[in-house]
């Protein structure tokens, strides 16, 4: 079976993330669950039943050195909610986050990464954000952002978040990875 490691930082369609665990289930995908400290503060209620739904610990903190890997090797990555300060830390290669640290290290051992942005139009008009897209779509990353992925919302307006898109690209990009630009 193939893994896909999920993770999520905290916007409100991490709230979700089981429906979307469920769904990547049933379409294969043995999912290993990551997420940001806060949004694994944001679902600690939660924590034992998605470990129990996933058959594996549910992550937000690195390991300790020289403790064994809890989950199998991933061959692709969904990084789904994405908010304005994971985008740019890992653009930046701000790996204080153990999930920002495994997609930046993705990146290099060239795992096929999806991502989906949550974040609101106030937001993007910062200048950083943008060249942040850029820049992990530079290295390859399909970043689902735009017409065919996240729009953004007015701030405090809530729509669907497109999890149905993002699952769908997990699919191709899997199959077929982006090499970075360049490559």
């Amino acid at each position: 079976m193939r893994t896909l490691y999920l993770f999520g930082s905290a916007a409100p369609p991490v709230f979700e993330v089981a429906e979307a665990v469920e769904d990547a289930q049933a379409r294969g995908w043995d999912v290993c669950l990551g997420l940001t400290p806060t949004a694994a503060r944001w679902l600690e209620a939660d924590l034992p039943a998605l470990k129990e739904l996933t058959g594996h610990p549910v992550r937000s903190e690195y390991k300790v050195p020289g403790e064994p890997d809890v989950w199998p090797p991933a061959d692709v990555i969904l990084f789904a909610p994405a908010t304005f300060n994971t985008v740019n830390h890992w653009a930046l290669g701000l790996t204080d986050r153990f999930v920002v640290g495994v997609v930046a290290e993705g990146i290099g051992k060239r795992i096929p990464i999806v991502a989906m942005p949550c974040v609101n139009a106030a937001y993007v008009q910062h200048p950083a954000f943008d060249r942040s897209v850029e820049t992990l779509r530079g290295a390859g990353v399909t970043v689902l952002y735009g017409e065919r992925g996240f729009v953004p919302n007015q701030p405090g307006e809530r729509r669907p978040y497109p999890w149905h898109l993002a699952l769908d690209a997990v699919t191709t990009t899997a199959r077929h990875p982006e090499p970075p630009a360049g490559a």
